[in-house]
C-alpha cells in the first residue's frame, strides 16, 4: 500500500474522425467509372470501466494523459477508414469524476457491476468521401468532408472507499487493533501514534449471507479540520459509510472530552457525516481506573450507546460485534448497495440530468449504424447534388 493514492488529475482526449477520400474509378473497359472515395473512420471514445480488484488510483499517478486513436482516412475503391481504438480507463468502486475546471460532478461510481463501462467523450465522426456527392449533373465531384475533431477535458478523479461502517478516533485509541480482531485486515499495529497512515478495509463475516465492510482511517487529532496532524484528508473515505464507530482511550487524560472533540472535527468537515448513526466504544478498560472513566463517559452521553471494552483482554468484544451487526442492520444497507451522495450516476451511463455538462447525453458505448457514424457538415449551407440532406437530417435517404 506504499503506492496508495486517492486523488489524481488527468487529461483525456477522444480521437479525431478520419477524412473522407476524393478518388475515381479507373478500370479497363470502364470509361466512366465515377467517384469511389470512401469515408473516414470514427475516432475512438474515452471510456471509464469499473474494476473491483482495484483499490487505489495509483495507476493514474504516473500516467495523466489518455488519448484515443484517431480514425483512419478513407481511400479509393469505396474503402472506409478504420475506426480509432477507444481508450479505456479502469477505476475502483467509489470513485468520483469531476471537471477539474468547474468542479462539476460527472460520474460517481458507487453501485456499478464489474466491467460496467460508461463513455465520457465520444470520438469525432468520419468525413464523407466523394462517392456521396455524385449526381446526374455532377458526375465527378471533387469534394469530400474532413473528419470531425475529438474533444479534450481535464478531470479530477477522487476515490472514497466503499464501506458500511467507519472507525473514528484519536491516534493509538485501538482502531487498528479492533479491525485486526474482527476482520481479515492486517493493519500495522504499534504502541505509538500514527501507525495508520492510509485507510484500511476489513470484512466482518456475519454469516453465509452477510458481510460488513469496516473502514479504518488514520487517527484524528484536535485541530485536524485546520490541517493539524494528518488533517482531515482521509475523512472522505468514511463519508459513504452508513454508520460510525467512535473509539475513545479510557486511559487518556482527556478521555471525558474526547468524544466531543471528535464530533466537532467531523462537523467541521461535514455535518451530514457527524449526524450518521453511531456507537461509542471506550477501549483499554483493563488499565487501572479506566473502568471508572468508562462509567463516567456512559453517564455523560446517555443518548449514545456506550460500550466499555478491551481489545487486549477481549473483554466486551462479543457485545461489540453484536452492536456492529445491529448498527449495520439499522441502516439497512451494505457497501455494495449504498446510495450515492450527490448527483447519482445511472447505470446506463447518464448522470442525473442525462448530460455531461456540454449539452450532449452521456451514454454507454454502443455500436450504431454505418451512416450514424459519418459526419455531415451542418454548418455548410451548400446543398451538394445527390446528398438530399439538410441540417444533418435525412441520412436514411442516401
Amino acid at each position: 500500500m506504499i503506492q496508495f493514492a486517492d486523488e489524481a488529475t488527468i487529461e483525456v482526449s477522444s480521437g479525431k474522425g478520419g477524412n473522407g477520400c476524393i478518388a475515381f474509378r479507373r478500370e479497363k473497359y470502364i470509361p466512366n467509372g465515377g467517384p469511389n472515395g470512401g469515408d473516414g473512420g470514427r475516432g475512438g471514445d474515452v471510456i471509464f470501466t469499473v474494476k473491483h480488484n482495484l483499490r487505489t488510483l495509483s495507476h493514474l499517478r504516473y500516467k495523466q494523459h489518455f488519448k484515443a486513436r484517431n480514425g483512419g482516412d478513407g481511400s479509393g475503391n469505396n474503402r472506409f477508414g478504420k475506426d480509432g481504438e477507444d481508450v479505456i480507463i479502469p477505476l475502483p468502486p467509489g470513485t468520483t469524476v469531476r471537471d477539474a475546471e468547474t468542479g462539476e460532478l460527472l460520474f460517481e461510481f458507487t453501485t456499478e457491476a464489474e466491467n460496467e463501462s460508461v463513455t465520457l467523450l465520444t470520438g469525432g465522426k468520419g468525413g464523407w468521401g466523394n462517392m456521396h456527392f455524385k449526381s446526374s449533373t455532377n458526375q465527378a465531384p471533387r469534394y469530400a468532408h474532413d473528419g470531425k475533431p475529438g474533444e479534450t477535458r481535464t478531470l479530477r478523479v477522487e476515490l472514497s472507499i466503499m464501506a458500511d461502517i467507519g472507525l473514528v478516533g484519536f491516534p493509538n485509541a485501538g482502531k487498528s487493533s479492533l479491525l485486526d480482531y474482527f476482520t481479515n485486515a492486517r493493519p500495522k499495529i504499534a504502541p505509538y501514534p500514527f501507525t495508520t497512515k492510509i485507510p484500511n478495509l476489513g470484512v466482518l463475516r456475519v454469516d453465509d449471507q452477510q458481510d460488513i465492510i469496516i473502514a479504518d482511517i488514520p487517527g484524528i487529532i484536535e485541530g485536524a479540520s485546520d490541517g493539524a496532524g494528518l488533517g482531515i484528508r482521509f475523512l472522505k473515505h468514511i463519508s459513504r459509510t452508513q454508520g460510525l464507530i467512535y473509539i475513545v482511550d479510557a486511559s487518556d487524560p482527556n478521555a471525558l472530552t474526547a468524544f466531543d472533540t471528535l464530533q466537532k472535527e467531523l462537523e467541521n468537515f461535514s455535518e451530514e457525516l457527524a449526524q450518521k448513526p453511531k456507537i461509542l466504544l471506550v477501549n483499554k478498560i483493563d488499565v487501572d481506573d479506566a473502568a471508572a472513566v468508562a462509567a463516567e463517559i456512559a453517564a455523560k452521553y446517555k443518548d449514545v450507546k456506550v460500550i466499555p471494552m478491551s481489545v487486549l483482554t477481549r473483554e466486551g468484544l462479543p457485545r461489540v460485534k453484536d452492536e456492529i451487526i445491529a448498527l449495520a442492520a439499522q441502516t439497512g444497507s451494505t457497501a455494495a448497495a449504498a446510495e450515492p451522495a450527490g448527483p447519482a450516476y445511472a447505470g446506463s451511463g447518464n448522470i442525473a440530468d442525462g448530460s455531461n455538462g456540454t449539452g450532449r447525453p452521456i451514454v454507454a458505448k454502443t455500436k450504431s449504424s454505418f451512416m450514424a457514424e459519418r459526419a455531415y457538415c451542418s454548418d455548410d449551407d451548400t446543398q451538394y447534388p445527390g446528398s438530399q440532406v439538410s441540417d444533418g437530417a435525412g441520412l436514411e435517404n442516401l
